[in-house]
């Protein structure tokens, strides 16, 4: 049994520093957990994104993500296009316009619909703006593709054939790609002969047998008429500017939105042998079968590939990712006086099991100020997973968050005090964690408090994945609405 007689805790230290540290309520751990959270969301907000990436100075355009820059004389262009898609395409969309002014001539945008049904309301000065330039806004499904979906992406390839016509009158167009989280879902466009539900049973039977995501993206480029650089085929001999929002962890271009306007090294004999490695074939509908039979043999086109000549008019760059956000995170740690530790931006497995983690940090940091000292803030981002196991209601920011607080609940007797200065928020950039209206959780003293006062067993509802239900009950949500950006999720753990 581990003993910690004649040990000092650093909970004691801290005490004889006197004035040094001031004590602060649990109250202000979270407020300065949500103050670091919004920073780096604020970061990267489309407004302010384009302020880093975007510059026009008279007539020339620069596009810069950090590593090349890409210049554009707009005096050369007859037409500038918008397509925008994703759940940031809004003020994205916004965004630019307020930069190019009255030079964009026609644009789409395509966004997430709202949860109750209501039909969007766009600032005034945004709807104005929007319909003197002829920008038409689309409200589509998601997560599920849905009709609307659909339109969407007729839309949007309606929008290219009229492009590709003026091109072929001679009138140069320019074409701003806006991409953001949940593209892939919210523009639809079903390649030649597949329908809707030829797709969706597709992916269901993948989803079924366990395929990974990379098989599943695969299979789902080569049945869409716009994912997998179809867009950019779609749009050819235009030149193309796409900006894009990563909601991906690692930011693979050819994994946000499905890879639209990125070559795709992925083939119709790729596509075969994911289908007969878990003996779908004969499964398959009808439409999708034959159409993998005809990719094969060629009488099917297979996605644009690396070196494809479509290419060479089309400039994609990365202007907002998780990296960016937990930069300005660790900025705000260290203007709020924390030793900050920044772990890095892939934090993925299970929710529960990272969970764990972030609480082992917190004893070592009691105990050892190790990895950093006292006040200290170690930020992380990425993207979890959960395994549902029982049938509740949750995200996996707030599973997470659950996680850590049932490991507080089982912290050594000799540091259960050393909580009251401790808090823990992990929470989706995007203000949505999994099927909630919460953007994730705190775990702290207060809320276990709480949860005791109720008689509420966080292990209990850890098992039935519940982890929503507990926190409205022990006040633990943390709420935010729609941030207007997505760049997966970001966890900040506090020890002060």
């Amino acid at each position: 049994m581990w003993s910690f007689a004649g040990r000092r805790l650093v909970g004691d230290r801290r005490k004889s520093k006197g004035n040094m540290i001031e004590e602060k309520s649990m109250l202000s751990l979270r407020v300065d957990a949500e103050t670091i959270f919004r920073a780096a969301v604020d970061r990267v907000m489309p407004e302010r994104l384009f302020s880093y990436c975007l510059s026009l100075d008279g007539s020339i355009l620069s596009a810069s993500d950090g590593r090349m820059t890409q210049k554009y004389d707009l005096f050369k262009f007859e037409h500038i296009v918008i397509a925008a898609f994703g759940k940031a395409s809004l003020p994205m969309a916004a965004g630019l316009v307020s930069l190019l002014g009255g030079r964009v001539s026609r644009g789409l945008v395509v966004t997430k619909a709202s949860e109750d049904g209501r039909s969007l309301q766009l600032a005034p000065h945004v709807e104005n703006v929007f319909e003197a330039q002829s920008i038409h806004v689309i409200e589509a499904g998601h997560p599920v593709p849905d009709q609307r979906s659909v339109l969407a992406g007729r839309e949007m390839l309606a929008l290219a054939s009229q492009v590709r016509e003026w091109e072929s009158r001679g009138g140069k167009t320019l074409v701003c790609v806006l991409i953001s989280g949940g593209g892939s879902a919210l523009l639809s466009a079903p390649a030649p002969g597949i329908s809707p539900e030829d797709n969706a049973e597709a992916t269901r039977l993948l989803l079924a047998c366990g395929a990974t995501i990379h098989e599943i993206n695969t299979v789902r480029k080569h049945l869409s008429a716009i994912k997998g650089g179809f867009l950019a085929r779609a749009f050819s001999p235009a030149k193309m500017l796409s900006l894009v929002l990563s909601d991906v962890m690692g930011d693979d271009l050819g994994v946000i939105a499905s890879g639209p306007t990125v070559p795709d090294r992925g083939t119709w004999q790729d596509v075969k042998e994911i289908f007969d490695r878990f003996g779908l074939f004969d499964a398959l509908p009808d439409a999708v079968a034959r159409a993998t039979r005809e990719g094969i043999s060629g009488l099917r086109p297979d996605t644009p590939k690396p070196g494809d000549v479509i290419f060479d008019s089309c400039s994609t760059m990365l202007v907002g990712t998780n990296f960016h956000a937990i930069l300005e995170a660790g900025n705000k740690s260290k203007a709020l006086g924390y030793n900050t530790l920044v772990l890095g931006t892939r934090m993925s497995g299970e929710a529960r099991e990272i969970g764990k983690i972030f609480s082992g940090i917190a004893q070592d940091i009691i105990l050892h100020e190790l990895p950093v000292a006292i006040p200290a803030c170690i930020i992380a981002g990425g993207e979890t997973t959960v395994t549902l196991r029982g049938k509740g209601k949750g995200g996996r920011n707030q599973e997470m968050a659950l996680s850590v607080l049932n490991e507080f609940e089982h912290f050594p007797v000799a540091l259960r005090a050393e909580l009251r200065s401790v808090a823990f928020l992990s929470a989706g950039t995007d203000g949505n964690d999994g099927p909630t209206d919460a953007a994730g959780a705190f775990a702290d003293a207060e809320i276990i408090g709480h949860a005791r006062a109720l008689n509420l067993n966080p292990s209990s509802f850890l098992a039935e994945n519940d982890s929503y239900a507990f926190f409205e009950k022990a006040d633990g949500l943390f709420k935010t609405g729609p941030t207007g950006t997505n760049v997966c999720d970001i966890q900040i753990l506090i020890v002060r």
